[in-house]
């Protein structure tokens, strides 16, 4: 493992006296494997894909300074490392023209992100993992939720630790949740926004009941979580080249124009009048959405009246961000219909 510094039982004196000096300490993408009472099984924790996203570093740091003992071995993964301490800290999300590492875990693994996602696929190999969870903080504010590629009890009982939202998404974007099997449920677990005291302060309760709960996956018998469900999100991203702003009212020189407040909107509802924003043109040839079955869902999402966005139906939406750079790379939100269920095609 060339990338990696591997570290084993980490002392309380690495944590240092903050996040950033934490991963100082650390000086690049590290694994650390702390022992359990139970050095016969391991669990995975993989955090900080995204430089931008502290939460995740935050419990862990906060784990190793007060020695917490798992109840088996668990097996830590920082990746992005050089990009959060990149000033100002926890701000990028990767470094300048580098690829989203959460965005690499598929071949081909031919350039830097794509060989750290394969060196990380390779630690989880080695060390066989009952299960992972990988913890990211969403774009804007927001409650915390899970996204899981497989619905079933095992995966249930994992995002319960965390959440009472669960978002089961067949995407396969190249996400590490997307190496899930029955053998090693792998889930992503969105803890909140970045700069909420919340997120961090759930990020290292929920590492804590994961690390240290003798059981995590599901007994035989059925146990119902409680886990309000949306199912397969369709994700509305910008053309290329479309420019994007947030404001009150349409920014000049903007293709589209985003309402400032609209991440206040993050797992609430939005019927067909809620404005959104404002647009110059079409919408399809403004946006991009894909149905699961391949299909553009761009009017199945919204609807433009005299240059104004709104929702083209009654929908849930999430993972809203009011930061133009994610939204340009990424998305500017997901979207299933106001019942959980998956936004129904619109006839062509």
């Amino acid at each position: 493992m060339r990338r990696f510094r591997f570290l084993k039982d980490p002392v309380p004196e690495l944590a240092g006296a903050s996040s950033e000096a934490f991963l100082e300490a650390l000086g690049g993408p590290a694994c650390f494997l702390i022992a359990g009472r139970d050095s016969t099984r391991v669990r995975a924790f993989v955090t900080l894909l995204h430089g931008n996203e502290p939460s995740g570093v935050h419990a862990l740091r906060r784990f190793v300074a007060e020695q917490q003992r798992p109840a088996v071995n668990l097996l830590c993964v920082v990746a992005s490392v050089h990009a959060a301490l990149k000033e100002p800290a926890f701000t990028h999300r990767m470094l300048p023209r580098a690829r989203d590492l959460n965005r690499c875990f598929r071949p081909p693994f031919d350039d830097e992100q794509g060989r750290l996602a394969e060196e990380i696929l390779e630690l989880l190999r080695m060390h066989r993992p009952e299960a992972v969870v990988d913890m990211h903080n969403t774009s804007g504010s927001g409650p915390a939720f899970g996204v899981v590629t497989h619905l079933d009890r095992q995966h249930d009982a994992l995002i319960s630790l965390f959440a009472r939202r669960l978002v089961v998404s067949h995407l396969n974007l190249g996400a590490l949740m997307d190496i899930s099997d029955e053998r090693c449920p792998t889930v992503t677990v969105e803890v909140g926004g970045r700069q909420d005291d919340e997120a961090h302060a759930l990020a290292y309760e929920g590492l804590l009941r994961y690390a240290t709960t003798e059981h995590v996956l599901a007994p035989e018998e059925p146990v119902d979580w409680g886990l309000e469900l949306f199912s397969n999100p369709i994700r509305l991203e910008l053309q290329d080249g479309v420019t994007l702003a947030y404001g009150e009212a349409p920014q000049p020189g903007h293709d589209v124009t985003l309402r400032a407040d609209i991440e206040h909107h993050n797992f609430g509802v939005v019927n067909a009048s809620t404005p959104l924003g404002w647009i110059t043109g079409d919408p399809r040839s403004l946006f991009r959405a894909t149905d699961a079955e391949g299909r553009c869902a761009v009017a199945a999402l919204v609807r433009a009246e005299e240059g104004e966005l709104y929702p083209a139906m009654d929908m849930k939406l999430f993972m809203i961000t009011t930061n133009a750079v994610i939204a340009q790379s990424d998305c500017l939100f997901y979207a299933v219909a106001a019942n959980g269920r998956p936004i129904p095609a619109t006839p062509h």
